[in-house]
């Protein structure tokens, strides 16, 4: 094939886009290409910015931030969360597994291997519910006691940094915005 009837190369603004729009978030990105192939929904897509915004950031703050600081710990996220709510539990740092599961947000399966891995590594006991002989409650040890008190000041160091893009204020106006949304979702799935 001769040099004249090959394609050409494909240009930089092929490969890549517009310069410009390199420089907009994804969640824009999206929405000027929704607005260009379906003009009818053009003035739809505000919500599916939003979110789009949410999700990227959350993925973004737990990669970039949580994550590593985690693993800093030598834990994993929800190991961290199991141990850091028994710790803000108070004393005597115990509760049961339900407790926990309402808590923390996750699935009863997820909490069990958890709860296995935390007690194999000595950051937590299992001993019987006091009110109930079929049940036991979830104890911090004083070793993950130790360790998550140890830590928190560093983690907390890292969430500052992971923010730090706004100002205080900024920050309170987007929790308090979020805390609305997240009530206002909650209440349309209710039956």
């Amino acid at each position: 094939m001769s040099k004249q009837t090959r394609d050409p190369a494909p240009s930089k603004e092929a490969l890549f886009g517009d310069p410009e729009d390199l420089l907009t978030d994804r969640a824009e990105r999206a929405r000027r290409q929704w607005q260009k192939e379906m003009p009818e929904v053009r003035d739809r897509l505000s919500p599916m910015v939003l979110l789009g915004r949410l999700s990227e950031a959350a993925q973004v703050m737990s990669r970039d931030y949580l994550a590593p600081a985690y693993a800093e710990i030598g834990l994993k996220t929800g190991e961290f969360d199991v141990l850091a709510t028994l710790v803000r539990s108070g004393p005597p740092y115990k509760l049961t597994p339900t407790e926990l599961y309402r808590t923390t947000m996750m699935s009863s399966g997820g909490m069990t291997a958890r709860l296995d891995k935390l007690e194999k590594a000595g950051l937590i006991e299992r001993t019987p519910h006091p009110g109930d002989r079929r049940a036991l409650s979830v104890c911090l040890s004083p070793k993950g006691l130790t360790l998550i008190k140890t830590k928190i000041p560093d983690y907390i160091e890292v969430q500052h940094g992971a923010v730090n893009g706004l100002s205080a204020e900024e920050q309170q106006h987007l929790s308090g915005l979020l805390e609305k949304l997240l009530r206002s979702a909650g209440e349309k799935k209710l039956p």
